[in-house]
């Protein structure tokens, strides 16, 4: 899933397009100020950033600039009206990867991001959400919120399988099976009870960990 943060003070326009890309399997956070954003990029890192350039309290440019003077790998799209050759080219001077002109079509949009993405190497694939939950495959974590949450190599592979296949049931068989018995190993039923619940206290028992009676168990987003 690809994680993005898109600065927009008019609030159409930013539901607009949150509600687009998250059809698109996107993790979208909306922000009406810079101050909000750069707060936010202080513990958190996105997978691309799409920034407005007029916005209530500052530039677009200038947070471009403070992102790239920190973060030179963090895609970013300036998305605006201004238009003209000379404010295109000032975009790039401060940072941007791609430039796009109000009003724009959600769909070029998206294609954009998503050719962005694949120059950079980076098509969020690595990390899986549900909630305030989130598994970045690539350093082997898992978040509540911005808080990294210590788990046991169980309950890492038991989070990732239900993560990947989020919105379906997976039964306590197929837990059992793909968790433990991969070796061939035989392990007591009671084991995914114990890992469950140890891992339910860790997260603070989300929501959208969800147990079906007698069957097995599924994430869905409930926000």
């Amino acid at each position: 899933m690809i994680e993005v943060y898109y600065a927009e003070d008019d609030e159409i326009i930013a539901q607009s397009v949150k509600e687009y890309l998250e059809e698109k399997n996107c993790r979208v956070t909306t922000f009406g100020t810079l101050a909000a954003l750069r707060s936010a990029l202080r513990s958190r890192i996105p997978t691309i950033l799409l920034l407005d350039w007029n916005m209530p309290d500052g530039q677009g440019s200038e947070l471009c600039r403070w992102i790239r003077e920190r973060r030179a790998d963090l895609p970013i799209i300036f998305l605006t009206v201004r238009g003209d050759s000379h404010d295109i080219v000032s975009g790039f001077q401060y940072g941007a990867d791609d430039y796009v002109v109000k009003p724009f079509a959600l769909a070029v949009l998206h294609s954009r991001m998503l050719a962005l993405l694949r120059r950079a190497g980076n098509t969020g694939e690595s990390k899986l959400f549900c909630d305030d939950l989130v598994l970045d495959k690539e350093k082997m974590a898992v978040y509540h919120g911005q808080k990294e949450i210590p788990v046991s190599q169980p309950e890492y592979r038991l989070l990732l399988l239900l993560l990947e296949n989020k919105g379906k049931t997976i039964t306590r068989n197929q837990l059992l099976e793909e968790v433990w018995d991969s070796g061939g190993n035989y392990v007591n039923d009671n084991t995914l009870t114990v890992t469950m619940k140890r891992l339910r206290e860790k997260l603070c028992n989300p929501p959208c960990l969800k147990t079906i009676r007698s069957f097995g168990y599924r994430m869905e987003d409930t926000l």
